[in-house]
């Protein structure tokens, strides 16, 4: 047998088991899709449930899958971009907005428990012609580069002052029987959920102890 006999017969081995296999995972892979297509036939819609908020003084009835969170319903639903999806899972707070008062990472909370709630989000503190102070006091220090983490941090900014001005203390608070002072300190420890990826951290501060100081 010469050398072209034996690469052919080498050849002919290689494609002959590549067959064999290939014949043998066709009857599989065929169940498997019939299976995934069967799947798919008995899935049950998702469930709908109709929620009504007060967004940004606005009253808003929805809707919507009950999976969906405040951050998509407020994006996707009623195209208030301004609240920005970041790393959507809670860490890097680009999504925060204010709730009753409260600021929450709106990627981690379902829409339909938010029943009769009143939300703000950067739409809601101020517009281009008449900007909230937190907003004039960002541009003024410089309080951003790109901007994507911006509306969150003014958002919890404008809460934080809130709750040193209702005596809520934070894990730097001395002492919790008096009202926690407008210090870099505070204002830094409730801010630390706010990721700036830009780094601006100390014009973030800078802006906001200066809004805290006017007690607007």
């Amino acid at each position: 047998m010469n050398d072209q006999e034996i690469d052919n017969t080498r050849r002919g081995i290689l494609i002959g088991g590549a067959l064999t296999a290939t014949a043998a995972a066709l009857p599989a892979m065929a169940a498997g899709q019939g299976a995934a297509v069967e799947n798919s036939a008995t899935t049950p819609a998702p469930v709908q449930s109709t929620v009504t908020m007060r967004i940004n003084g606005q009253p808003h009835t929805l809707s919507l899958d009950t999976r969906t969170t405040l951050l998509d319903a407020l994006r996707e639903h009623l195209h208030l971009t301004g609240t920005k999806k970041g790393c959507d899972h809670g860490q890097c707070g680009a999504c925060t907005v204010i709730v009753d008062g409260r600021r929450i990472n709106s990627c981690l909370s379902l829409a339909v428990m938010h029943e009769g709630a009143e939300v703000t989000t950067i739409e809601g503190l101020g517009t281009p012609e008449k900007l909230h102070p937190m907003q004039a006091a960002f541009v003024k220090h410089d309080g951003f580069q790109c901007g994507y983490c911006t509306p969150g941090q003014i958002c919890s900014a404008v809460a934080a002052i809130d709750e040193i001005r209702r005596g809520v203390p934070s894990h730097v608070t001395a002492d919790l029987t008096v009202q926690p002072l407008l210090s870099s300190d505070e204002l830094r420890e409730r801010m630390s959920g706010n990721i700036c990826r830009c780094g601006a951290y100390s014009n973030i501060i800078d802006a906001i102890t200066e809004v805290a100081g006017s007690r607007s």
